[in-house]
C-alpha cells in the first residue's frame, strides 16, 4: 500500500452502516401478505447472516463512501491539506484501478457455510454509487470498459457471489442504497453538495427528482428480475423518505426541508412482482415496506415485538481496512446467543481487501464461530424466544417441538463447568434426557423450586472446558407448536 494510500486508512475510520441511528421511529406495520410472511418466517428460521462491504473503495482501506460526503463528522474526513473537490475527483477513478483478480465467490460463500450462517446480504451499490453489478443504468458499474476487471469471466460479482451463495443453500439479500451521490439527479452538477442529502429542492425541481425515481426503480427492476430468486431487498439511506415520515433520524447531521419520496409502493409492487414474497426492509423509514428492522451495532436490552436483525461488524469497520481490530469468536458467540435468545437474528460483516479476498484473521474468526456452531447450532436454528429469555448468565430458546435449550454464558476467566448447575426458568418434561451439546450421556437433573439443577461429572466438565458457551437440552420444557 502506498504512503498516501495508508494515511487514509489511519485518517478514515468506521462508520455507522447509514450514518444515521438505524432505527425506527414510527410504529411497525405487520405485513399481510402470505407469501411475504411465510418467507418471513423461513428468513426467522435462518437466524445468523454474512454481510460484505466491498466495492473499489477497498483499494485505499478507508470508510464506504462516506469519505465523499462534505459533512463535518468524523466518519467524512479527508486528509488534511487536500481540497475536497480534489479528493472526490480522485475517489470517483477508484474504478479505473480496480482489478480484484483473487475474487473467488464460492469460497466466500464455503467459509460463510462453515462459519454457520444461513443468509448473505452484499452490496450491490452503496451511496458512492458505484454499482456491483451490471447495470443498464449508466457507466459507473464493475462491467465498464475503464474497470479493469470488466475482462474478467467473473466481472458481474453481483451474479456471481449470488449464485455461489445461492448453490450453498443460502437465502440471498441485495443490499442497495437509495442515495446515489453519483447521479446527477442525486448530487446534480448545477449546485453545491453541502451534505447526504440530494442537493436540490424537490418541490422545485420534479422532473430532475423523477428522472432519479425512475432510474432507481430501473435498477431494483434488474436486481430482482435478472440475477435469479432474491428473498430480501436491503434497502439502506433512510433519510431518503416522504415528507410524511420525515424526524431526527431521517435529517441525520443536516437535514433539508424537503422530501425525496422515491415511491416505495410501486418500487414495492415492482419487486414482488419479480420476487414473489420478497421481504423489503426499508431501514430506518418505518411502515409497511420495514418487514423487520435493522439495529445497528447494538444488541436492544429486551425481546421486540416484531421481526429484527442486529448487524454488526466483526472488525470495527464495515468495508476492508488494514490490521483492523476483529472481535473474539467468543464475543461474537455470545452476542449472536444474546440476539437469538431475544428473537432476534444476527447479521455479521466483514469487508473483502482490493484484491477480492476475506482478510485472513476475519476467516480464522469465522473458523472459530463454526466450529461452535457445528456442534451448538441446533439451538440456535428454526428456534425462537422463550421466556424468561435470560437470567443472569443463562439464555434460552425453543424449537417447535417443545424442547428449550440453555445456554450458559460464562465470564472470561470461567473455563469448566461448575460441577452442579442451577439452571433457572422452564422444567423439562418429567423423565426426560437432560443433555449437554456435544455429549449424548444423559445427566442426572431434578427440580428444586423454580431452577433445574443439573449434576456435571468430572470427565465432561474436562471435555467440554473452555466453550464460549455451554448449552443444555431440556426438552419438553413448552408445549410444542
Amino acid at each position: 500500500m502506498k504512503p498516501l494510500q495508508l494515511l487514509l486508512a489511519a485518517l478514515l475510520c468506521a462508520v455507522p452502516l447509514s450514518a444515521t441511528h438505524a432505527e425506527s421511529s414510527g410504529d411497525y406495520v405487520p405485513e399481510t401478505d402470505p407469501l411475504v410472511l411465510r418467507k418471513l418466517e423461513q428468513w426467522q428460521d435462518w437466524k445468523f447472516g454474512f454481510m460484505m462491504h466491498w466495492g473499489p473503495y477497498s483499494q485505499w482501506g478507508v470508510v464506504e463512501s462516506w469519505s465523499i460526503c462534505s459533512e463535518d463528522v468524523d466518519w467524512c474526513k479527508r486528509p488534511e491539506g487536500e481540497a475536497y473537490v480534489d479528493y472526490v475527483e480522485r475517489y470517483e477513478q477508484l474504478p479505473t484501478t480496480f482489478n480484484p483478480v483473487k475474487f473467488d465467490p464460492e469460497l466466500w460463500a464455503k467459509i460463510a457455510k462453515d462459519a454457520g450462517t444461513k443468509y448473505v446480504v452484499f452490496t450491490t451499490k452503496h451511496h458512492d454509487g458505484f454499482n456491483m453489478f451490471d447495470t443498464r443504468q449508466g457507466d459507473y458499474r464493475i462491467t465498464a470498459p475503464d474497470v479493469p476487471f470488466h475482462a474478467n469471466p467473473r466481472a458481474d460479482v453481483t451474479k456471481e457471489v449470488f449464485d455461489a451463495f445461492r448453490a450453498q443453500d443460502f437465502g440471498i439479500g441485495a443490499y442497495f442504497s437509495k442515495p446515489d451521490w453519483h447521479s446527477d439527479d442525486y448530487w446534480s452538477p448545477r449546485w453545491a453538495t453541502p451534505n447526504r442529502h440530494n442537493n436540490y429542492d424537490t418541490r422545485k425541481h420534479p422532473d430532475i427528482w423523477k428522472r432519479f425515481v425512475d432510474f432507481t426503480h430501473a435498477q431494483v427492476d434488474e436486481l430482482t428480475s435478472r440475477y435469479g430468486p432474491v428473498d430480501i431487498l436491503w434497502l439502506d439511506g433512510g433519510w431518503v423518505r416522504p415528507t410524511d415520515t420525515m424526524d431526527d433520524v431521517a435529517d441525520g447531521n443536516a437535514g433539508v426541508p424537503w422530501p425525496q419520496d422515491i415511491d416505495m409502493p410501486a418500487l414495492a409492487v415492482l419487486a414482488r412482482r419479480n420476487q414473489p414474497g420478497l421481504i423489503v426492509v426499508d431501514r430506518a423509514v418505518g411502515g409497511r415496506y420495514e418487514n423487520y428492522r435493522t439495529p445497528e451495532q447494538k444488541i436492544p436490552e429486551e425481546p421486540l415485538p416484531y421481526p429484527w436483525e442486529t448487524c454488526m461488524t466483526l472488525g470495527d469497520s464495515w468495508s476492508y481496512t488494514p490490521n483492523d481490530n476483529y472481535k473474539s469468536a467468543r464475543s461474537v458467540v455470545q452476542m449472536l446467543v444474546d440476539v437469538v435468545a431475544k428473537g432476534g437474528n444476527y447479521l455479521l460483516n466483514v469487508g473483502p481487501d482490493a484484491n477480492g479476498e476475506l482478510p485472513p484473521v476475519a476467516v480464522q474468526r469465522l473458523q472459530e464461530i463454526g466450529a461452535w456452531m457445528k456442534v451448538n447450532g441446533e439451538a440456535i436454528y428454526a428456534s425462537r424466544s422463550v421466556a424468561p429469555y435470560r437470567d443472569g448468565k443463562f439464555r434460552y430458546t425453543r424449537l417447535k417441538d417443545g424442547t428449550v435449550h440453555a445456554f450458559y454464558l460464562p465470564d472470561t476467566d470461567e473455563t469448566e463447568l461448575p460441577a452442579t448447575l442451577r439452571i433457572p426458568g422452564p422444567a423439562p418434561a418429567g423423565g426426560a434426557e437432560v443433555k449437554l451439546l456435544g455429549d449424548e450421556a444423559p445427566l442426572a437433573w431434578h427440580r428444586d423450586g423454580d431452577a433445574t439443577v443439573v449434576e456435571i461429572p468430572a470427565s465432561l466438565r474436562k471435555q467440554a472446558a473452555n466453550a464460549y458457551a455451554w448449552v443444555f437440552r431440556l426438552p419438553g420444557a413448552v408445549a410444542s407448536n
